[in-house]
This record gives C-alpha cells, sequence and structure tokens, in this order.
C-alpha cells in the first residue's frame, strides 16, 4: 500500500499545469509569463464562486441528510453517520487539494 499523494499547493499546480502547456504548446518566456496569470485571476474567481455558494450548498446537503434521517430505522441511523463522517472527510480532503 502505497502512502498518499502529498498535497499540492495552488502555486504548485498552477506551476505544473504552466509547465504541461509550455511543453505541448511550445510557449515562450513571455507566454508562461501571461498564461500564469490568466491561470491566477481564474483561480481567484472560482473560489470567490465556491465562496458565494458554499452556504447554499450546505444548506441544502443538510435538509436531504435530515430528510434521509427521518427515513431510516433506528439500527441504520448510526451506520449512515459513519457514512457521513467518511464522506466528509473525503470532501474535505478534496477540497484541500
Amino acid at each position: 500500500m502505497s502512502a498518499a499523494p502529498a498535497q499540492l499547493t495552488d502555486t504548485e499546480r498552477r506551476a505544473q499545469k504552466v509547465q504541461r502547456l509550455t511543453q505541448e504548446l511550445n510557449l515562450t518566456p513571455e507566454q508562461q509569463k501571461q498564461l500564469d496569470t490568466i491561470m491566477i485571476s481564474v483561480q481567484a474567481q472560482y473560489k470567490a464562486i465556491h465562496q458565494s455558494t458554499d452556504p447554499q450548498i450546505n444548506e441544502t446537503r443538510q435538509k436531504g441528510r435530515e430528510q434521509i434521517r427521518a427515513i431510516l430505522t433506528p439500527e441504520q441511523k448510526p451506520k449512515f453517520e459513519e457514512f457521513l463522517k467518511r464522506l466528509d472527510e473525503e470532501r474535505k480532503r478534496n477540497a484541500q487539494q
């Protein structure tokens, strides 16, 4: 079993993308700088979108979970909570990537 891959920062991920596109498209140094600037802007826009919609998504997720809990038997509820715990941990790991 191999260790989990190290988490890359936004800067590291962006640098990898710039490097990959540089190789595939044979970008000039000036194009590389421009691409990096574009990618910084796009990342900032993505973060702004997530910040504005995350509360709505979380509220909807919680409402759905409450509806599911309402139909479960007492025996099923602990299993569902354990499932949610794993799901939330996975979501948290993915958000950090």
